[in-house]
């Protein structure tokens, strides 16, 4: 067999790493895996003693949520450079949320116009809106369903009430798909919020104070009640204290199907030590908190993280420069710190950080999103491949690629970086610049069994 592409290296592979591996692209898809000397291909990328890894499946995106549909060009052209193949794209799009066919049609098609990574969507459900739609949803390809229980904007990102998220979950257990939740309680917000703006305690340091962890476990454990009641799947899609994954180990002792989501800033700041210095560039919801650090690696220890994300926000560095805290934009841009950041971070608690990181971000999320191409490196898969480059490597958020230009990471030292990204055997990142165009990316749809 003659391949259109070998890539060579250190090859992370689902259950074994192999130090002088290959992989055989014919087409789009990998068509054999090797070790030793590599057969002949049309193209050679020889990624010397460099990690060879899955493309990486970013569960949890809002590439639309600011400059709506287009704005998945500048975001996927971040998202290769940070080895970010696949974008789970949430729902909450500007003007208005992905809640019918009409609207799921149409962002398939920004992705085909624009995108240079592969995407897949969430749905939601308007709080006025009946629960008929979410069938065909699920059968044009949405990978989940999010909803939230706390209204960020009143059309685009709405609340919805207890009764209603019954009922959305009730309609969405025989459809086999998972619904995510945003947790935080909005009663409990608001009045903190409203009590400290009128002490006027509005400084960085206020914002983990007025979303106490008090909201966000009464969220979450209402939210996995009604789970267990409707035998759905309850996800919920960012944890930023331990008390929230143990909520969810006991759910799931009482046999609820429920699971737990991490992303990779709340094992990385710490308020107590990091709000100082970053203020606003730090505010994402729920916030990361004081001294949580060390529970929090102790779930991932312990088995009670399903997958990690970057929650990635679209916003412009204008949008955190307010005088109150409170009404400045939560989120950061994450897509180009994902994977160089959780590999540091993973590295300095334990051994084998590649494994875990292509675990926790490839593997678990392409199985829980039902993406059966997607995640790991194996025959028959999509040839999507990442060359992870092992070595002290500063951060600097002004070269990135998403037209943001800042971050909460800017001027840290990693210990890796992305070399070199391929999208279903295509070069579309080659360490320096994005050689993919738009309209290379695909709308993957979920695979339902």
């Amino acid at each position: 067999m003659r391949f259109d592409l070998i890539v060579r290296g250190r090859l992370v592979l689902p259950h074994a790493t192999l130090p002088d591996g290959w992989i055989g692209v014919v087409g789009e898809r990998i068509a054999a895996i090797g070790v030793g000397p590599a057969p002949e291909a049309a193209r050679l990328h020889d990624a010397g003693s460099a990690f060879v890894m899955p493309g990486f499946v970013d569960g949890q995106t809002h590439a639309t949520s600011y400059a709506g549909l287009p704005g998945f060009r500048s975001t996927t052209r971040s998202a290769v450079a940070g080895g970010i193949t696949t974008l789970v794209d949430m729902p909450y799009d500007n003007p208005e949320p992905l809640n019918t066919l009409e609207r799921l049609a149409a962002k398939a098609e920004a992705v085909a116009c624009e995108s240079v990574a592969d995407v897949a969507l969430y749905g939601t459900v308007a709080p006025d809106q009946g629960v008929e739609t979410m069938a065909a949803l699920a059968e044009a390809g949405v990978a989940a369903f999010k909803l939230s229980s706390f209204e960020s904007h009143p059309v685009r990102f709405p609340r919805i009430p207890n009764d209603r998220i019954f009922e959305i979950l009730r309609a969405a257990a025989p459809l086999g798909l998972p619904v995510g939740l945003h947790n935080e309680d909005q009663e409990i917000v608001r009045a903190t919020v409203a009590s400290l703006r009128a002490r006027n305690l509005q400084t960085p340091e206020w914002h983990a104070p007025s979303r106490p962890v008090a909201a966000e476990l009464a969220s979450t454990a209402s939210f996995l009640a009604l789970g267990l009641a409707a035998g759905a799947h309850a996800h919920i899609v960012h944890i930023s204290c331990p008390e929230g994954f143990a909520l969810v180990r006991k759910f799931q002792e009482m046999g609820a199907q429920c699971t737990a989501e991490m992303c990779a800033h709340y094992l990385h700041f710490d308020a107590a030590r990091d709000m100082e210095r970053l203020g606003a560039r730090m505010k994402v919801n729920p916030p990361i908190r004081e001294n949580s650090l060390d529970g929090l690696w102790q779930a991932l220890r312990d088995g009670l993280v399903d997958f990690v994300s970057s929650d990635h926000s679209s916003w412009p560095v204008d949008n955190k420069l307010t005088p109150s805290i409170f009404d400045a934009g939560a989120g950061i841009p994450g897509l180009e710190t994902l994977v160089p950041s959780f590999f540091t971070d993973l590295a300095a608690h334990g051994a084998e950080p590649e494994r875990a990181l292509v675990r926790l971000v490839a593997e678990n999320p392409a199985r829980f999103f039902g993406l059966a191409r997607k995640g790991q490196l194996s025959v028959g898969a999509d040839a999507d491949i990442v060359v992870l480059q092992s070595g002290p490597h500063v951060f600097r958020a002004a070269e990135t690629q998403d037209e943001l230009n800042w971050s909460p990471y800017d001027g840290e030292q990693f210990d890796a970086r992305v070399t070199a990204t391929f999208v279903r055997g295509t070069l579309v990142w080659d360490g320096k610049t994005v050689v993919g165009q738009p309209g290379h990316g695909r709308f993957v749809r979920r695979e339902r069994r």
